[in-house]
């Protein structure tokens, strides 16, 4: 028997059918997310602020050598909770909801809304050199779709829904809703027409108001352009473009490269071992790739350098700007490091931030560089330091107009408009050509489960195998014969086509009724002839954990077949028919248009 909520909850949504529109709904339900994905964030902030001003109050910046301890405390914890409560590998935020609109038709486990708020504030607040807008993102997901389900709506809203959630994170923590609207596009694969900008823009609007609301005036970069731009300065802004494009390129190497590495220890205490001494020595020299990184990339805005750095055991050398130089040098090199570390050895975080404070570094140096060379050139640093960031942002997520549009909204104007098109574009077009995918992409892909804005590749990645194998044909042995065929398979099959497997269900060969028409009403023939003597090979395989419905279709086009069979586990499992392909592909196509 329903309980009392079930049957008012059915009342509801009997109501809401009759009286809202879907799309009045998905506009209520799109500020709704948004107001759940700023909470999410400003609960994020927050509860990783307050880890880190305990530890703060005369523990860690009083004392470098603690930087050794520290994270592996932090991952400590969060291997704790993995262990005991989560019970699950910990997925990268963002790769894991692209899995999920691609594979899962938008459903999300509704335990991936609670984790990242309890995993991720320990990884950073204890030094993990990892990001906040990930884990944000992936709990305002979580709940999207999980409130999508709740309400029984169809995979297309909960996808748009996730995306809405996105914009919502990020206009909540950066408190820049354009950026987050193109963000959600770019990232996401959302395409921008009126049936998605209405919610996307509810949702990111919600979740600025829901920051301001808690927050109040407080941004994470308290900054207003000085310095505008100079014509003269071009070719600076190439350079730094370019610049930004191999530092992009190495940020995306430098992470798998460090995954890779970590893969021979098994052992997650290992890991953890590992991974937290290497970034406790990583601290110990450089204390900015302690945390998220915000309060550094401020003090480069402001100037000031110095505090930028923090306490180092080089200080007696700092009065030498090419000391400062080489140490913000050592910060490029050694962010990504930190970053990957964290995640290989069991931290949660995002990658969006450390790629941000990895840009404005790079920025600033590459003006100080050009200030210092002694050619009487000046540029300005603190704009430069703004726009490396967009460069990095661009290269490494390829995500260029995220990358514009942020910037130009962190700083409240879009003067420096044309220096941020021009180092986000070169940085983009550079990387974009050396590196197909990104970190959040290239396992996606080779998995044949990336969505992208080509809606012919979109339908091919959502289309399931399972739904197109077909497994009313009957099996014949090779050593069959003839006549046993014809009456234990052929006369009690409505198919013209017949897998001929062995002793252990593997596939030997096929026999087509066009192979045997012929004699089948020779009678001398039903004892003297086995199956064998018909049989051929199919035309091409498709191996079921292996190819992806890309695959599979391309395998249809070179072949030539109308059926083509599937092997799973090294057996023969089905057939796949063209014209049942071909049918799923158009209904899913109409799905996407509708």
């Amino acid at each position: 028997m329903p309980t009392r909520v079930q049957q008012l909850f059915a009342k509801f949504l009997k109501w809401r059918y009759k009286n809202i529109s879907n799309k009045t709904f998905t506009h209520i339900l799109a500020i709704a997310v948004g107001l759940l994905a700023g909470l999410a964030s400003v609960t994020l902030k927050n509860l990783t602020f307050f880890i880190q001003s305990i530890l703060e109050n005369g523990i860690v910046f009083s004392s470098n050598q603690l930087y050794f301890i520290l994270p592996i405390i932090g991952l400590a914890l969060v291997f704790l909770y993995v262990k005991f409560v989560h019970k699950e590998k910990l997925e990268h935020a963002v790769s894991s909801i692209l899995f999920a609109l691609s594979k899962k038709k938008g459903i999300i486990d509704l335990k991936k809304f609670y984790t990242p708020l309890i995993t991720a504030p320990l990884t950073v607040g204890f030094g993990g050199s990892v990001g906040l807008l990930g884990p944000a993102v992936a709990s305002g997901s979580a709940l999207s779709s999980n409130l999508g389900r709740l309400l029984h709506l169809n995979s297309n809203t909960r996808s748009l829904l996730i995306a809405c959630a996105s914009a919502g994170a990020v206009a909540s923590i950066f408190q820049s809703p354009i950026a987050a609207i193109i963000f959600a596009v770019e990232i996401f694969s959302i395409d921008f027409t009126m049936l998605s900008v209405m919610p996307l823009l509810l949702a990111s609007v919600s979740g600025v108001i829901t920051s301001y609301f808690f927050l109040g005036n407080e941004v994470l970069f308290d900054f207003r352009l000085s310095d505008n731009f100079e014509i003269q300065d071009t070719l600076f802004y190439i350079i730094l473009g370019v610049s930004t494009a191999i530092a992009s390129i190495y940020f995306t190497k430098m992470y798998f490269g460090i995954l890779k590495l970590f893969k021979p220890l098994k052992s997650p205490k290992y890991r953890l071992l590992v991974g937290g001494l290497a970034i406790g020595i990583m601290l110990y020299f450089i204390p900015p790739l302690y945390g998220e990184g915000f309060g550094f990339i401020n003090n480069l805005l402001e100037g000031n350098h110095l505090s930028a750095l923090g306490t180092t055991p080089f200080d007696a050398y700092l009065s030498n700007i090419w000391v400062v130089i080489a140490l913000l040098f050592g910060l490029i090199i050694f962010k990504a490091i930190a970053m990957t570390t964290t995640f290989a050895a069991g931290g949660a975080g995002g990658i969006f931030i450390p790629t941000m404070v990895m840009g404005s570094a790079l920025g600033n140096v590459v003006a100080k560089v050009i200030n210092n060379l002694g050619f009487g050139f000046s540029v300005s640093e603190s704009n430069f330091t703004l726009i490396g960031m967009a460069g990095l942002i661009a290269g490494v997520l390829h995500a260029p107009l995220t990358a514009i549009f942020l910037i130009a909204e962190i700083t409240g104007g879009y003067e420096l408009f044309v220096p941020l098109m021009i180092t986000a574009a070169i940085s983009y077009l550079i990387t974009k050509k050396t590196i197909n995918h990104t970190i959040y992409t290239r396992e996606l892909a080779k998995q044949g489960a990336l969505l992208t804005h080509d809606k012919d590749e979109n339908v091919l990645t959502v289309m399931q195998l399972d739904d197109v194998i077909e497994q009313n044909f009957k099996t014949v042995k090779p050593d069959m014969f003839l006549g046993d065929m014809l009456h234990g398979a052929v006369s009690q099959s409505t198919r013209n086509l017949f897998p001929v497997v062995d002793e252990n269900e593997a596939l030997v060969g096929i026999v087509l009724l066009d192979d045997i028409r012929e004699f089948m009403f020779e009678t001398k023939l039903y004892k003297t002839t086995l199956v064998s003597a018909f049989m051929n090979n199919p035309p091409e395989i498709i191996f079921y954990q292996k190819d992806t419905m890309h695959t599979v279709m391309k395998k249809f086009q070179d072949s030539g077949a109308w059926n083509l069979p599937v092997i799973k586990d090294g057996k023969y499992y089905g057939f796949v028919s063209k014209s049942k392909l071909l049918t799923a592909y158009r209904r899913e196509l109409i799905n996407f248009a509708q």
